[in-house]
């Protein structure tokens, strides 16, 4: 379950989301399911969750002068909690 939940997801498009306090933005595991992020959210931080809803990010191209590289490619799960539950990350 701890391998599931990477970090909290901290930028100004998360912070929107998550204005209303009933939803986190999450790094998750690249290979977890929406069952085994929701199994590892309650555990860990004992809320209950309604939904989850994951998303792929891609690698973006990236370079420094002549050099040139790629970012890393994660998975982003938007968790909402249920009426009641509430976690801070911020």
């Amino acid at each position: 379950m701890k391998d599931v939940i990477k970090a909290p997801i901290v930028t100004e498009k998360s912070a929107s989301i998550s204005a209303d306090g009933k939803k986190v933005v999450l790094k998750v595991s690249k290979d977890a399911n929406k069952v085994q992020i929701r199994q590892a959210v309650e555990s860990a931080f004992n809320v209950k969750v309604t939904n989850v809803n994951t998303v792929s990010v891609r690698a973006k191209k990236k370079r420094v002068g002549r050099y040139e590289g790629k970012t890393k490619a994660y998975k982003k799960a938007i968790v909402t909690l249920a009426e009641g539950s509430k976690l801070d990350l911020s």
